[in-house]
């Protein structure tokens, strides 16, 4: 099993969450959080000529766990629903999962996911 962590727009999250239930994977986690990468924020032009700064930026991050066989289809989907071409779409992480258990029933595997 295979961990997929994205970290994308907001704005993009009903896109995934679309391209993610329209192949079949609809648990998942979302969480709101801040932070910056290689753009390192943007600035904003205020009154009189002033810049302001703005080094974090709200993202979404999603959470999801899938056989490792399912993995490059979540990932190409993810991807091609957070994709606007600029700078700050995001990134993607994969990490293996050793077990999953459903606390309800107790099952192990691919099953409890």
């Amino acid at each position: 099993m295979k961990k997929i962590e994205a970290i994308i727009r907001p704005e993009k999250l009903n896109d995934v969450k679309q391209a993610l239930d329209d192949l079949g994977f609809h648990g998942m986690n979302f969480i709101q959080v801040t932070g910056r990468g290689a753009q390192r924020g943007i600035v904003h032009q205020g009154r009189g000529g002033e810049s302001v700064t703005v080094d974090l930026l709200p993202k979404v991050k999603l959470e999801i766990v899938v056989g490792d066989q399912a993995a490059e289809r979540v990932i190409e989907a993810i991807c091609g629903a957070a994709r606007t071409g600029n700078i700050g779409d995001g990134k993607i992480f994969v990490m293996p999962v050793e077990e999953a258990v459903r606390v309800r029933t107790g099952e192990r595997g691919e099953v409890a996911v």
